[in-house]
């Protein structure tokens, strides 16, 4: 009963949402608080809901810290170097830009924090596809796939919890997988090229000139001069969705009014932003390296390692406390829906795992492996990790169902290291999942309705797993 409890309220969860029914954080909140009364555990509500709060705050106060300081990074220009390469690349073809963005998500997530690269990509190429009335949804769906492969990196968080809950070297996982993920993000780069394609055919290619002029009605664009996202933006014209939302998958973004902006407001990184600090270039470049170095090595806990970069960049570029609360104020609307959402989701892993729906779930899908599939546990664990680390958790997974899996193997002479090498092909799918935090910074910030990234990005990122995985068996690794 649980298990199908657990299943209808994931499920219920995803089709309100994707029609529009209710808002994320309602039914984060609502829908897992009436099941746990269905499942007759209503008054332990308080309990689960506490302990999933205890388990998430850490990843909330990482992700308000990180978004202050990356947030001051790009106001400061930090990533303008970056950000130009590829624009220039990019210029104003929908092709280009779609690609680009693969590119730019790709560089960017070798910190190994989803957050960071959300906030960097749709900073930099939120005011091109504004400006082209390009899909935003094919934006949020490409920077989603292209993080998902790199976060499979051993400091990423999945490689370590494989490694931890195996008991083997991350090193040994993922130096193997390289070459069947180097497909996957290859195939991300491809799906960029084909999806930009079809962005061209229905938009057509412009000049930035012709961009700049084509719009005089739309809103002003001044990334890194206040939270990295559009100001003044209405509704979307076509999505029926929150403020400039994106629309499905071959809709137009749809235009957005302006509050006294002109086409010489336009600006995909502002060169003459008043929070530019050019002398404190390298301090900041030293910082940001220091800050990651300090991550992957473990010196502090994330959360402390962002508070104290935070507060080291706001003091030094911004010595006065006028400016301080301005940079704080202007990355406020971010902080606030991110870690609200985070508190919100605490309350469907709080209920799930509270109410012991995620261990019966995992629990019915390993024994409905049939016998004969023994000897291939590797290719039965890749094609599960795509359900199992979307409906719940990385932790829950690792740690409560890859070790099942792994005992199944090795009854049947498969290694554990290809368990452990499978278990991380899902992971493109994984970073759209509504239980991943840095997912709501991603639509967000790009003022896309989560409904609208789900049904756009889920059938092009279980492609780009089952490409990894398939890689993974051609090449012998899994």
């Amino acid at each position: 009963m649980l298990t199908i409890l657990g299943f209808a309220m994931i499920a219920t969860f995803l089709v309100l949402i994707m029609m529009k029914k209710m808002s994320p954080i309602a039914a984060l909140v609502l829908i897992p608080a009436l099941f746990c009364v269905f499942v007759g555990k209503g008054a332990h509500l308080g309990d689960y809901v506490i302990d999933g709060v205890s388990s998430l705050a850490p990843t909330a106060a990482m992700l308000m810290f990180a978004i202050v300081y990356f947030g001051v990074m790009i106001d400061v220009g930090l990533f303008d170097p970056i950000v130009r390469a590829i624009l220039r690349f990019c210029k104003a073809d929908p092709m280009r830009i779609v690609v680009g963005t693969a590119l730019l998500a790709a560089i960017v997530s070798l910190d190994g924090d989803g957050s960071t690269t959300f906030m960097i990509t749709v900073s930099a190429m939120y005011p091109l596809y504004k400006r082209l009335k390009m899909s935003l949804v094919v934006m949020t769906g490409v920077a989603a796939m292209a993080n998902g492969v790199m976060n499979t990196l051993p400091w990423g968080g999945p490689t370590a919890r494989a490694a931890t809950a195996l008991k083997v070297d991350a090193t040994d996982i993922f130096v193997p997988m390289i070459p069947a993920l180097a497909v996957g993000l290859l195939a991300v780069v491809v799906l960029a090229y084909v999806l930009g394609l079809r962005e061209r055919r229905r938009l057509g290619t412009l000049t930035l000139d012709e961009a700049l002029a084509r719009e005089p009605e739309s809103e002003t664009v001044l990334v890194g001069a206040g939270s990295g996202t559009a100001s003044g933006a209405k509704s979307g014209a076509k999505s029926g969705g929150g403020a400039g939302s994106g629309t499905g998958e071959d809709g137009d973004a749809g235009p957005a009014t302006a509050d006294g902006g002109s086409d010489d407001d336009f600006q995909g990184l502002d060169p003459n932003r008043a929070t530019l600090r050019p002398k404190l270039y390298w301090f900041n470049a030293l910082l940001t390296v220091a800050l990651l170095t300090a991550m992957i090595m473990e010196w502090l806990p994330i959360p402390v390692l962002f508070l104290i970069g935070a507060a080291l960049a706001l003091t030094v570029n911004f010595p006065h406390i006028p400016d301080q609360k301005a940079r704080i104020a202007a990355h406020a609307d971010n902080v606030l829906n991110v870690s609200g959402m985070v508190f919100a989701a605490a309350v469907f892993t709080g209920v799930l795992t509270g109410t012991g729906m995620v261990d019966h779930m995992a629990n019915w899908l390993v024994d409905t492996i049939p016998d004969g599939m023994g000897p291939h546990m590797g290719l039965v664990t890749g094609l599960l990790s795509l359900p199992l680390t979307y409906f719940m958790s990385n932790d829950g997974f690792y740690f409560g169902v890859l070790p099942v899996l792994a005992e199944a193997g090795q009854a049947h002479g498969v290694s554990t290291l290809e368990i452990a090498r499978a278990s991380i092909v899902g992971q493109p799918l994984h970073m759209s999942s509504p239980l991943v935090p840095a997912v709501y910074v991603l639509v967000g910030m790009a003022k896309v309705e989560f409904g609208d990234h789900t049904k756009f990005v889920v059938k092009w990122a279980v492609l780009t797993s089952l490409v990894i995985l398939g890689a993974g068996i051609l090449f012998g690794i899994i």
